[in-house]
């Protein structure tokens, strides 16, 4: 409605012109902007929190075959998400370019019209784990009862211990284990992460904070599954310069392919035919080969296929920084370093970092779908699956906050600012990738420190054959 009613847009503009400067939308035309792209979030987050988890779960975790079919699934979710994506940056951006914002956006609108009924046709044959509770509820009462009790004066742990087996909560817990796929039969909490065992050794200051055993080891898987989650950000923060800088690159090249002049906004095609491709190969070829080799389940493991989806984007981000150089070599010794025209050299120099990038996108973000999934206890799939996605969010604020620091920095120590300047030939674009590859191999060397010490919870993920 906003793209096609002048009304609700700001006024007509041309930047070349003094009389017609460009202004900012704002009051009530900001308003509706902005609460369209936040219902826009909020339903993608929905969605994208859910999906995954409610379509893993269709599966029978407890037999190899269905594990197997498991990791098919997240291959393939991935590879349906490429799917849409190809679409987006091609004939959806061809018909904004051409026709206008609104027909874009009209076809999205139908396209999640029609997949409503699509969805609702198979609800029937659908397995639907009915929720009890929220997970975050868990979490923030195991975590304030653990420090409520750890300030009280409290008895010694060894009676507090001795007794809990006849405590009210454990009783509970006892019953409540059964209906679970994982259960902890255990006594006596764990050992690790034994600060919010405090939450059960004592009786509770509130009858909201009693816990049982059950809550505080479920919040422990949570909290050890976290530092992997950390580690994501800044491969997703990698992959915000595939929207950003790599498009403002690309830009300045030749985009023409035979007759036909490739928009810039469809250049995000690179990763997306790349994950399309590699989807399908990594699950039919690459895995059974990997399966023959090591004699176990899964092949590769899920923290395996994560690392190398890290170490990946080191690569990408090195070959960025070499193309950089090249492109602007070119530039150079064209004379077009302080113009705008475009440059004698092919916008295909850019495929060779979407190409690392978009692979590093496929294992680390199938890879950790189902290493959350499978480790998470069942009342937090949901939860622990939608960390892959508040990384991919993290990604792009602290690309933001890095890119800030950066033209911050390079500017107060005297030089001109990296990141700045009247074209991006005058950008030191390349600096800021260098930057990148240490920050991402940096990154790396964290991952394999919790990586190694990281113990599986899950049956399937290192079992042999």
């Amino acid at each position: 409605m906003q793209a096609r009613t002048a009304s609700l847009k700001p006024p007509e503009c041309n930047p070349s012109v003094h009389s017609m400067p460009c202004q900012e939308v704002d009051g009530g035309k900001a308003a509706m902007l902005f609460i369209g792209l936040y219902l826009v979030a909020l339903g993608v987050g929905g969605i994208k929190g859910s999906l995954p988890t409610h379509g893993a779960e269709q599966f029978d975790e407890n037999s190899p075959q269905g594990r197997k079919q498991r990791s098919t699934f997240f291959n393939y979710f991935v590879f349906c998400l490429a799917c849409g994506a190809l679409i987006a940056v091609t004939f959806v951006v061809w018909i904004e370019d051409n026709k206008g914002w609104e027909w874009g956006f009209a076809i999205s609108t139908i396209a999640i019209l029609v997949s409503i009924p699509i969805f609702l046709f198979g609800s029937r044959f659908y397995r639907n784990k009915i929720p009890f509770g929220s997970p975050l509820t868990t979490i923030c009462k195991v975590l304030v009862a653990a420090m409520v009790n750890s300030c009280m004066s409290r008895r010694g742990s060894s009676n507090a211990i001795a007794n809990l087996a006849t405590s009210p909560s454990y009783q509970t817990d006892q019953e409540n284990v059964k209906q679970t796929e994982q259960p902890n039969n255990d006594e006596i909490p764990t050992e690790s992460l034994k600060f919010l065992n405090r939450a059960v050794e004592n009786k509770p200051a509130h009858p909201a904070l009693e816990c049982s055993v059950q809550q505080v080891e479920e919040v422990k898987i949570v909290l050890k599954i976290l530092p992997i989650f950390a580690c994501t950000v800044v491969l997703n923060c990698c992959l915000a310069q595939l929207s950003t800088f790599s498009v403002e690159q690309a830009a300045t090249m030749n985009t023409k392919l035979g007759s036909l002049k490739i928009p810039p906004a469809s250049l995000p095609v690179f990763p997306v035919v790349f994950i399309m491709i590699l989807a399908p190969v990594y699950d039919h070829l690459i895995i059974p080969f990997a399966r023959k080799l090591t004699k176990t389940e899964m092949g590769i493991t899920h923290l395996q296929r994560i690392g190398i989806g890290l170490f990946l984007s080191i690569i990408a981000m090195a070959v960025a920084a070499l193309v950089e150089i090249k492109r602007k070599r070119v530039a150079t010794d064209s004379g077009l370093i302080d113009s705008t025209n475009p440059l004698p050299i092919t916008f295909f120099w850019i495929a060779l970092q979407y190409l690392f990038l978009g692979s590093a996108d496929l294992f680390t973000l199938a890879g950790l779908l189902e290493f959350f999934f499978t480790e998470a206890p069942s009342s937090m799939r949901s939860l622990a699956t939608s960390l892959s996605w508040a990384s991919l969010a993290f990604g792009y604020y602290l690309s933001s906050v890095i890119v800030s620091i950066v033209n911050s920095v390079t500017d107060n120590s005297g030089h001109k600012p990296w990141l700045l300047g009247h074209t991006i030939n005058k950008y030191h674009l390349e600096r800021f990738y260098w930057l990148m590859c240490v920050l991402s191999a940096l990154n790396f060397l964290h991952y394999l420190f919790w990586a190694m010490r990281y113990k599986y919870r899950s049956a399937g993920a290192t079992s042999t054959k």
